[in-house]
């Protein structure tokens, strides 16, 4: 059974078509643009949302959990339960994002994560499309809430032993290039495949930049856990913001970071290089208290995840995120969701089946109201029961 889908407008993201009709087949987009120029096949099943934007499904590539649950959790049910509560919100696909924990239970963690990937037809929701190491390889200067007792120095050998617990599910790697080891790590990862991202790190601006040279290509939570920018000595942070081989990714929650910052984040990374994440942790969707952030308890209240003063993660979900550049920038619909769908989809090396909205492209899609707000989210050609 085919399925059209139509609306006001329509986000590929890179080009809008108005009036658009998007054609679904076996989970993927088998045709899309004006219904001037789509005819509709016979018995389709027709999905109209009068008024609505469609965009891609939106790729949170920085994510440690929502509903009460944490990524690291060797548990099923938890991962079905985030990946249920962001489809909500218009994620499709997302980085399992672990944080630093004594090696034996990352080596448990990432064993599951990588068998849970590879079970994916077991579960509805969002899509898992691998893991994201978020330490053990970060400075101690910037580490924020990871325990400082289970941070490790970086090596090959060890990145080989983390990825391979995971079944070679590793994508991303956050590192501190100015650790010894870093720069040799790096390199292993680019060879393995996994995205190298720069974070958690006191690196100077040459650091960084040697970082950069050895295939770290992408920053970590943008100014957050970073050396802070000086005119003089811009540190990790000059480096990223200037260097054009380099995304980058921001949480955008009015918390992390000022919104003047964002402005100036996008005006230096411009629309191909920013990307938005949420940092989400278990407390996301949930009310007031004590939540888990991998191995340790996070005081939430409110919008602020807090441990001994420090942030820990956030409550931010990615349609709000979304929402936030809009309303802090002078950025349309149009140029926020490209932040959150065909970017990050870049980076991972998967825009040629996510990210965007064209033919042969799984069929993840959000319908959006125009200020941004979220309908229903398509899932391979699937919406919530």
């Amino acid at each position: 059974m085919k399925t059209a889908i139509t609306a006001a407008r329509l986000f590929t993201p890179t080009e809008i078509v108005e009036h658009p009709v998007l054609i679904v087949e076996d989970g993927r987009i088998a045709a899309v643009g004006p219904r001037t120029h789509v005819p509709l096949p016979a018995n389709v099943q027709l999905q109209d949302f009068p008024g609505a934007i469609l965009t891609p499904g939106f790729i949170d590539i920085h994510i440690h959990g929502g509903s009460g649950h944490d990524v690291m959790e060797v548990d099923g049910s938890a991962l079905a339960a985030i990946e249920r509560a962001m489809i909500k919100h218009g994620v499709t696909s997302y980085l399992a994002t672990t944080v630093t924990a004594p090696l034996p239970a990352t080596l448990k963690s990432l064993e599951h994560l990588g068998k849970s990937q590879r079970t994916r037809e077991d579960r509805t929701g969002s899509a898992l499309l691998g893991i994201h190491l978020e330490g053990p390889f970060i400075s101690h200067a910037k580490r924020g809430v990871h325990p400082p007792e289970n941070l490790l120095r970086p090596s090959p050998e060890l990145l080989r032993q983390l990825h391979e617990a995971s079944g070679g599910t590793v994508r991303m790697l956050t590192i501190a290039p100015e650790l010894e080891g870093g720069l040799e790590t790096i390199a292993a990862a680019t060879q393995l495949g996994i995205q190298a991202s720069l974070g958690h790190s006191n690196a100077t601006f040459a650091e960084a930049s040697a970082g950069i040279q050895a295939g770290a290509h992408h920053a970590t939570h943008t100014f957050n856990a970073m050396r802070s920018l000086d005119h003089r000595e811009p540190g990790i942070v000059g480096a990223v913001l200037s260097d054009d081989r380099v995304t980058a990714d921001l949480i955008v929650d009015g918390l992390h970071v000022a919104p003047s910052m964002v402005k100036l984040f996008l005006s230096a990374k411009g629309a191909e290089r920013a990307i938005l994440i949420t940092d989400a942790i278990s407390a996301t969707g949930m009310p007031d208290g004590r939540y888990k952030l991998g191995g340790f308890e996070v005081e939430v209240k409110g919008d602020r995840c807090d441990l001994d003063g420090k942030l820990a993660g956030s409550v931010l979900t990615l349609d709000r995120a979304v929402r936030n550049v809009m309303r802090y920038t002078s950025s349309t619909l149009q140029d926020s969701v490209r932040l959150a769908t065909l970017n990050p989809a870049r980076l991972l090396g998967i825009n040629e089946t996510r990210g965007m909205l064209a033919p042969g492209r799984i069929a993840d899609v959000v319908v959006l109201t125009p200020q941004g707000d979220v309908i229903t989210t398509m899932a391979a050609g699937k919406f919530p029961v």
